[in-house]
């Protein structure tokens, strides 16, 4: 499984949310990608004003202030459905 995170240098949102993204690592099992939006126009008009961005399967489930609890939750559900 893998998950996505968009993000941008010297964003503490992002910061905060790789790191919690570290701590769910350890219950739940998955490859973390993180793409710097600042690489691309496209990217940049798609999430400059969300960042940081998480994706599951292109599906956004976290953006902005990204919470442990409320990610966790909304991968097990999607993880339920596969």
């Amino acid at each position: 499984m893998e998950l996505t995170i968009f993000t941008r240098s010297q964003c503490p949102l992002c910061e905060q949310a790789k790191q919690q993204l570290h701590i769910l690592q350890k219950e739940i099992s998955f490859r973390l990608i993180e793409k710097d939006i600042s690489s691309s126009e496209d990217l940049t008009e798609q999430y400059g004003l969300m960042i940081p961005v998480v994706e599951f399967e292109g599906e956004i489930v976290a953006y902005g202030k990204v919470h442990l609890f409320d990610i966790k939750q909304r991968l097990q559900r999607k993880i339920s459905t596969i």
